[in-house]
């Protein structure tokens, strides 16, 4: 199961759109689902570069981390300035039937996936029941 996170992030959004305080980390937009034996979550981080794409797990919290700086060259007069630079960080707390060892990243398009597998031990599994007929009986 994933979990989300930071109940207040919406309201840090507004605070920084209406304040201009870019003091706090930009959160990012993300969707989850699962499919199959897979949760899958992606992430909107456009114009950034992957290497500036941090991940680490430690103790089922998932943090990513990224940074866009501004594509105008230092010293360079900015007409309009609306997409937004900075760090972007976003942190999930993965569920224990999560396979953390075995997250799987990519980033295409603009958009960094996240393939978490679900643990072998939290799989559904089909349990054998026995009849009367399978069992012997012992006489004395």
């Amino acid at each position: 199961m994933l979990m989300r996170t930071d109940p207040f992030r919406e309201f840090d959004r507004l605070a920084q759109q209406v304040l201009g305080s870019t003091t706090r980390p930009s959160a990012m937009p993300m969707d989850a689902y699962r499919a199959g034996d897979d949760f899958i979550v992606h992430f909107d981080l456009p114009g950034i570069d992957p290497e500036s794409i941090e991940l680490d797990v430690e103790r089922n919290v998932l943090n990513v981390r990224a940074e866009r700086t501004s594509p105008a060259p230092e010293g360079a007069e900015t007409v309009v300035a609306e997409r937004p630079t900075g760090t972007f960080t976003r942190q999930l707390f993965l569920g224990e039937t999560l396979d953390t060892d075995r997250i799987d990243a990519s980033y295409d398009a603009g958009v960094l996936t996240l393939r978490i597998p679900v643990a072998e031990q939290a799989k559904p599994r089909r349990i054998q029941i026995t009849g009367g007929s399978d069992r012997k009986q012992i006489r004395s």
